[in-house]
């Protein structure tokens, strides 16, 4: 898109007002959108976007500018006008860019731009199709979003780092809305990764749109939750919504140092039970959050934030790890050229243990099993959350009971990571786009099966004694 001699000319004007580093970043996206509502295709939206963000540090101070002019006047105007927000000590700099090879890579192999719009139009309906038949009757409305981008970036700096990389996300949703009488409920599931449209060789459309419409349909007699304190089993296949929001978002360094997270200053602290470790992996093959290069340009690598209980690491962008006296771990994320970045997350998760899920339950006399979470809502600084509970059982003496809906989990993180006493050998993934400062990026979460000693949990109906419906594992 932009040559290197250019980008040296451009770089060398950013800081010819001084500041301690420039960078680049230079961008081409191509994506597709789909959306189908009331089996009919509402939305078919293509579109490129290109443009480059430029950013001067000088201290603690960011200049930033973006344009979509890429050319040589439109970069050195841009470069110029980040020069003159970051006024130090005059700086003659000699940039040879040096292009750095990415310690992972990533193989796509049905590209999007490769696949037709009426494929991928084929592959919505059939979604549609699939949910509705599941019950013609109760399932009254289905919503199927499809999407894919290609990205294409370029990054370099003054350091002399230079980085090319592509990445393609492709993603499936379906919302369905059952409704017998008065009662409605609406079940949901998604689909996605860093790949092309093999994604759904995997996860085929059709048996996405079932698991949403059951979702939905088995909700409809489901009783109401109980509500007080008890045991909960959170299951794999819940993903991992509650690291994310109640554990993640709080071993960002940017909250950490601004004391807006309950992890601040707990480094080498115990912050958890001793059989909670967690990760945020970028290197995983085909996860929706990974991704070879960061937006800064620095090389992709797996972090273990907490290890045995105990807070070893935050996930750092530059500008963060120069304050804290150290270098960036790759997590400097931004959501497009219009952006800059900011520490956010990849693939977090809670390493998996040795217990076999199917024990976890059978050694839970009473409580709630979580098959799936819904929204929540989390204060960093306190690490209290609320999260609703989308697919939930009661567990009797060890046996999975009949669902309930209406439930909401309410606790402290911290607390609740120091709960937790048994944790499951299997894993399983969510994806998602989390916001941040007013920016979006691809993210997935993952838990392996976890017992919580106690949490509470809301809802209308009482504790009862066993229903005779009793599913054995």
């Amino acid at each position: 898109m932009v040559d290197k001699q250019l980008l040296k000319e451009v770089l060398a004007e950013a800081l010819a007002g001084g500041g301690d580093f420039a960078d680049i970043f230079i961008e081409e996206k191509r994506n597709t959108a789909i959306g189908c509502e009331a089996g009919k295709i509402e939305r078919v939206h293509t579109g490129v976007d290109i443009g480059a963000g430029l950013r001067v540090l000088l201290g603690d101070v960011t200049a930033y500018a973006h344009t979509n002019d890429l050319s040589r006047n439109g970069l050195l105007e841009a470069a110029g006008i980040v020069a003159r927000a970051a006024r130090g000590g005059k700086k003659d700099i000699n940039l040879d860019l040096q292009l750095i090879k990415p310690v992972v890579d990533f193989k796509f192999r049905d590209r999007p731009g490769d696949i037709s719009t009426e494929r991928k139009v084929s592959l919505v309906e059939a979604a549609d199709r699939a949910a509705r038949v599941l019950d013609k009757d109760r399932v009254k409305q289905v919503i199927v979003g499809y999407g894919d981008v290609t990205q294409n970036v370029i990054i370099a700096n003054s350091k002399g780092d230079y980085v090319e990389d592509e990445r393609i996300h492709t993603r499936l949703l379906v919302q369905a809305v059952a409704a017998s009488g008065s009662t409605i409920q609406t079940g949901y599931e998604a689909v996605g990764g860093l790949c092309g449209f093999e994604l759904f060789e995997k996860f085929p459309a059709e048996a996405v749109a079932a698991a949403a419409a059951r979702r939905a349909v088995e909700m409809l007699a489901a009783r109401p939750a109980p509500a007080g304190k008890m045991p909960v089993v959170m299951a794999g296949e819940a993903g991992g919504t509650m690291v994310h929001e109640a554990c993640g978002h709080g071993l960002e360094a940017d909250l950490a140092q601004k004391g807006l997270s309950v992890y601040a200053g707990k480094k080498g602290q115990v912050v958890a039970s001793e059989e909670i470790s967690v990760v945020d992996d970028v290197t995983m093959d085909g996860r929706y959050g990974s991704y070879r290069f960061d937006d800064e340009g620095v090389t992709a690598r797996p972090v273990e934030l907490i290890k045995k209980g105990v807070l070893s690491d935050f996930l750092y962008d530059r500008l963060t790890a120069v304050k804290d006296g150290r270098e960036s771990n790759g997590h400097g994320r931004r959501q497009s050229f219009r952006y800059k970045p900011v520490p956010r997350m990849g693939n977090t998760y809670i390493a998996p243990g040795k217990t076999d899920p199917v024990k976890i339950i059978r050694e839970t006399r009473e409580g709630l099993l979580v098959k799936k979470m819904g929204g929540g809502q989390v204060n960093t600084t306190t690490g209290d959350f609320v999260f609703d509970v989308a697919e939930g059982y009661l567990i009797k003496d060890g046996e999975i009971g009949p669902m309930v809906r209406g439930a909401t989990l309410t606790g402290n993180g911290p607390e609740v990571l120091r709960m937790v006493d048994l944790v499951g050998s299997d894993l399983g993934f969510t994806i998602g786009t989390c916001g941040k400062d007013g920016q979006g990026v691809p993210v997935s979460d993952a838990q392996p099966t976890i017992s919580i000693k106690q949490l509470i949990v809301g809802g209308t109906g009482r504790q009862e004694g066993p229903d005779p419906k009793i599913r054995r594992l």
